[in-house]
């Protein structure tokens, strides 16, 4: 098999390219892929224009380079997505929402349906049902709102 190496060292590099793929696509997250892009594309450039074995190591080498420091400046200009801070915090997505009490507000405290679910709510003065609010804030499991003076949206 080694010998089968040194007559054809393209197989080599084939070979050894297609094993850091598979390894790659074991999960390395990344870091074979451009070792193993490096060892094909040489594989191929040995078939074409058979040079020594010092020359096969530097143009390997100078790949792996070269490609892995492509791949990081495109991954640098490209836009990082921003992750949602509220996510899985639904008392945090809620603020800002309008909603409409079903019930009145007696000495602050409430509560407030919002879809399919009811929330506490706490104000700063009691309201009417159907008073029209809004969610500032989220202290503990409660809902703080605002009365807004506008009125209610028709349904």
């Amino acid at each position: 098999m080694i010998a089968l190496f040194f007559e054809h060292p393209y197989a080599f590099w084939l070979s050894l390219g297609g094993l850091l793929l598979a390894a790659e696509m074991l999960g390395a997250s990344g870091y074979l892929l451009w070792s193993g892009v490096a060892a094909v594309v040489t594989g191929l450039l040995v078939w074409l224009l058979p040079f020594s074995w010092e020359w096969q190591g530097l143009c390997f080498a100078v790949l792996t380079v070269l490609a892995a420091l492509l791949w990081w400046r495109w991954l640098a200009r490209r836009p990082q997505p921003r992750a949602n801070a509220a996510l899985n915090q639904r008392g945090q997505q809620l603020i800002g929402q309008r909603l409409q009490l079903d019930a009145p507000l007696s000495n602050g405290h409430g509560h407030v349906r919002v879809g399919d679910s009811s929330w506490p709510v706490i104000a700063n003065e009691d309201m009417p049902a159907g008073a029209l609010v809004e969610v500032i804030a989220v202290e503990g499991i409660r809902l703080r709102v605002r009365r807004l003076t506008q009125t209610p949206p028709a349904a």
